[in-house]
């Protein structure tokens, strides 16, 4: 399978996932918008030339040039990554921090976890799979507490209790008085 197709085919399956996941906690707008970014101009040819069908052309870009020109585009464009809420801290010392996120963006960032890991793992992905991913790299993330909590929360309830019993408890708890999203952001 061609660069071409094969990106295409990854992303779009990926897409698909998290739309999936994000229709099932009633997260409409944010299923059908979520990631568009990667079909653009300034990420999809990039995600073509560097795909690798195991795991993120981002990577792979990083180590050919020293950084990611797509990944720099897409976590400035999309809420649900936690890249997109650093800024300096409204306290002295004013010094780079994460900001807190809505719900409905960690919620989202949560079903991308489950998606991505589905897409690159595949037959080998369990529940406990996206936290695994997370826990590799909680060394180096710049998140606000409350933030973090919560991602935690749901990343360890899924592994520990499942799926169905995570998104349930979603739908009651987190996104609870009956979210609804806005058609203006």
């Amino acid at each position: 399978m061609s660069r071409f197709w094969g990106h295409l085919t990854t992303i779009t399956i990926h897409k698909l996932r998290v739309m999936k996941y994000c229709f099932r906690v009633g997260l409409y707008r944010q299923g059908l918008l979520h990631d568009l970014s990667k079909y653009g101009p300034a990420e999809f040819p990039v995600g073509v030339r560097y795909y690798q069908g195991d795991h993120s052309p981002n990577e792979a870009e990083r180590q050919d040039r020293g950084y990611s020109s797509a990944w720099l585009h897409h976590k400035g464009r999309n809420k649900h990554h936690l890249e997109y809420w650093i800024d300096y801290t409204p306290q002295p010392p004013h010094h780079m921090g994460g900001m807190e996120m809505p719900a409905r963006y960690v919620v989202e960032m949560f079903c991308d976890r489950i998606a991505a890991c589905q897409t690159y793992q595949g037959d080998t992905y369990t529940d406990a799979s996206p936290w695994e991913y997370y826990a590799r790299s909680l060394d180096h993330y710049i998140i606000h507490p409350n933030t973090q909590a919560l991602l935690e929360r749901l990343l360890l309830m899924l592994r520990d209790e499942g799926e169905a019993r995570t998104i349930a408890y979603i739908r009651r708890e987190v996104l609870k008085n009956g979210y609804v999203e806005s058609a203006i952001e």
